[in-house]
């Protein structure tokens, strides 16, 4: 590796006072093919971003219907309004010269909009609000008050806590646990780190260690939801709300608990939650091969839709997050190329809409919720956006190379 990280022990609970580093193996290289094929993302994301907040202002649709974003559709919960905004912020820098002005524009814009959010304690998701939204704007300019809004937002986080079972529960009910929270728990570990509240770090522990414990299998694979008793905090079982089955494996479910699992890591240092997110890897992997896409559920037999383009947009996150984590040098190669892989293979026609074509979203074959047939086989707002931000972290990488 290039540069060597310290590591908390494997018992330690706080934070972290700087987030872990990620550091690629000694000469690691992006294959010569992959501007191509950013270089088409960036285009189509200009082109349908342009069309989105021109053809309906100030709204933030979660999926299309035939290719069209619904932007009065069900939303079963309210947890999407960053990933436009993130969007935005990326092709600000990332969008032709000329355009940058105006995305950076509408990249404040709708991240203003949301900022009442930061203190919405009915949801579990406050970190796709604002770590896409008000992170970036903070690391743009150094202003203080933009971190403010993040930090505010980290301790809404943390006020879901339960003592009694040690989680922050779903929106659906006190009583359920779910795995998309190890993408939004980050947001206490990040306001625990920035003001020294360390009860808030302990609690956002005390979570992913229940996460760990109830909802990742010995396999590796992630269950999507965990039942507790409300009154003793007793585990209770694992069920689903958008897999194919309670013990069943939802492919979008593992790549939160791969990426997520992997963010807490670099937090905390705790190596465990490492090592939670290499089984997460190695699972899906193993399940997915040279497919690189996923379908909705592993576990379902002979699928109608064979690919949940979402599910492998935030997977190829978490693999080139690990890829800079992990101290083999090997297994950081393998998960750094499954990352590019699957960002080449998300960027061919059949999943990448071209600038020109009706289509309004930028990857297609991605699915919402198919148990309510919300966004089946569509684009998905959150699809777009781990696609493009796993993209532009790769380039990051690539132009450092390239710089050096």
């Amino acid at each position: 590796m290039t540069a060597t990280t310290t590591t908390a022990p494997a018992h330690a609970s706080a934070v972290l006072p700087a987030i872990l580093p990620l550091t690629l193996p000694t000469g690691y290289e992006v294959p010569s093919g992959f501007a191509e094929a950013a270089s088409k993302a960036w285009k189509t994301a200009s082109a349908k971003l342009t069309g989105l907040i021109t053809a309906h202002p100030d709204r933030f649709p979660l999926y299309t219907e035939e290719g069209k974003w619904v932007v009065d559709g069900e939303a079963w919960t309210n947890w999407c309004e960053g990933f436009l905004g993130g969007q935005l912020w990326m092709l600000s820098r990332r969008a032709d010269e000329a355009d940058r002005p105006r995305f950076r524009a509408a990249a404040e814009h709708y991240s203003e909009l949301i900022e009442e959010r930061k203190s919405d304690d009915t949801v579990h998701d406050l970190g796709f609000l604002f770590w896409s939204t008000y992170r970036r704007w903070f690391e743009a300019t150094g202003d203080t008050t933009k971190r403010d809004v993040v930090v505010e937002a980290g301790r809404t986080t943390a006020s879901r806590y339960r003592e009694a079972g040690k989680y922050m529960p779903s929106f659906r009910q006190p009583d359920s646990l779910f795995i998309d929270i190890m993408m939004n728990i980050h947001m206490a570990l990040y306001a625990a780190q920035q003001t020294g509240d360390q009860d808030m770090a302990r609690k956002a522990v005390d979570h992913c260690l229940t996460t760990r414990r109830f909802l990742m299998r010995g396999d590796g694979s992630a269950s999507h939801e965990g039942m507790f008793d409300v009154e003793t905090g007793a585990f209770l079982k694992q069920t689903t709300q958008q897999g194919y089955a309670d013990d069943g494996s939802w492919a979008r479910g593992q790549a939160w608990a791969l990426y997520g699992f992997g963010t807490v890591y670099r937090f905390t240092g705790d190596r465990r939650f490492l090592e939670t997110a290499i089984a997460a890897a190695d699972f899906y992997i193993e399940k997915t091969g040279d497919r690189l896409v996923p379908p909705n559920d592993w576990e379902e037999p002979n699928p109608v839709r064979l690919y949940e383009t979402s599910a492998a947009a935030a997977a190829a996150g978490g693999f080139w997050q690990l890829a800079g984590l992990v101290q083999d040098r090997t297994k950081a190669g393998i998960y750094a190329d499954y990352a590019v892989n699957i960002l080449q293979r998300l960027s061919e026609d059949d999943f990448l809409a071209s600038p020109d074509e009706g289509w309004e979203g930028v990857l297609k074959h991605g699915s919402y919720h198919e148990g309510k047939d919300l966004g089946v086989d569509e684009s998905v707002m959150w699809g777009d956006y781990w696609f493009l931000d796993t993209m532009d972290q790769i380039q990051q990488y690539a132009e450092a190379r390239q710089g050096r």
